[in-house]
């Protein structure tokens, strides 16, 4: 079995439990197969795959987020990716951040410059929530605004990137490995 390693924007507590309970609410309404362990919602930065121990230990002493300063998101609409009518993922999207994309080319830059080869597809930042649609009818996304939950906006502080590494079969299956924090508000 292959250990799969990602770097991820960490949710605060605080914000896991609120979707947690928005996650609760929404499974009667919203028939998805699989629905994401609290502990393990985040926001991917990089997926790195099966990656070598060296290569990951060179990234993260590249990465260098000591001076960059915590700053605040908000979660305020609900997306899927895949099909339209049977979505593979559904999620929850955030308000554009100059901030989270700063974070993310920091991210991105010591990956290449460890020798990793991303993905190039535009990052599009969200929090996966559910996973393959199970519905009886076609998954509608007008549904979406319906039942959308962050009609009034959810915020948290951005505070420390995490190197994940995916246990598969287990629950939660992220374990956070490495913690970088970013620098806090004075």
């Amino acid at each position: 079995m292959h250990t799969h390693y990602f770097y991820a924007l960490e949710l605060p507590g605080e914000t896991k439990g609120i979707l947690e309970e928005t996650i609760h609410s929404m499974k009667e309404k919203m028939p998805f197969k699989t629905w994401v362990h609290p502990q393990d919602l985040h926001i991917t930065l990089a997926f790195l795959g099966n990656a070598p121990e060296a290569m990951i230990k060179a990234a993260n002493e590249v990465l260098d987020l000591n001076n960059t300063p915590a700053f605040k998101l908000e979660i305020n609409h609900l997306g899927t990716f895949g099909r339209k009518d049977s979505p593979r993922i559904f999620w929850a999207g955030l308000e554009k951040s100059t901030e989270l994309n700063q974070i993310r080319e920091m991210v991105f830059s010591a990956c290449s410059a460890a020798g990793f080869t991303l993905e190039t597809r535009p990052f599009s930042p969200h929090i996966t929530m559910a996973r393959k649609w199970a519905g009886e009818e076609a998954f509608k996304a007008d549904q979406l605004d319906a039942v959308n939950p962050f009609k009034k906006e959810l915020t948290f502080q951005a505070e420390r990137v995490v190197l994940y590494k995916t246990h598969l079969g287990k629950s939660p299956k992220y374990e956070p490995i490495t913690l970088f924090p970013l620098a806090s508000r004075s």
